[in-house]
């Protein structure tokens, strides 16, 4: 069972996840989907570090949060498996679009990285929910 400080950590960064993808929303508007798939990826990275709080892990490394939610909860099937996919493809945009000055992304592929973001956020989030409820 986590702990109370645990559970708090956790709906912190449940919060900054929506909060990222409210953003995302906002700026999706203006059309600069750089900052859209960055805003996607970070909101899906806080959600992964919500549900591992709840473990007490945390890391300072993406690769060490990404291998250790992919180990414990996709591997496990406690949540879908299919989000590794949401992951991969989030890290790969994420990663052209901030270092690759060349990168270009389209409105139809960073409105899909979008909608995969929300779809992570809220598996986690209906995953969280019953965790706090119990």
């Amino acid at each position: 069972m986590p702990s109370e400080e645990q559970i708090s950590i956790s709906k912190l960064r449940l919060d900054i996840a929506k909060e990222r993808l409210s953003y995302a929303d906002e700026i999706l508007k203006i059309g600069d989907y750089k900052t859209v798939a960055n805003r996607s990826y970070y909101a899906v990275f806080s959600a992964m570090r919500a549900v591992l709080a709840l473990d007490g892990f945390d890391s300072k490394k993406h690769s060490g949060i990404i291998a250790e939610f992919r180990r414990l909860y996709l591997k496990t099937e406690i949540l879908p498996k299919e989000l590794s996919e949401t992951i991969d493809s989030l890290v790969e945009v994420r990663q052209g679009s901030d270092y690759d000055d060349f990168y270009i992304i389209s409105k139809d592929e960073v409105t899909l990285q979008l909608q995969n973001a929300r779809r992570f956020v809220s598996e986690t989030e209906k995953y969280l929910k019953g965790i706090y409820a119990g």
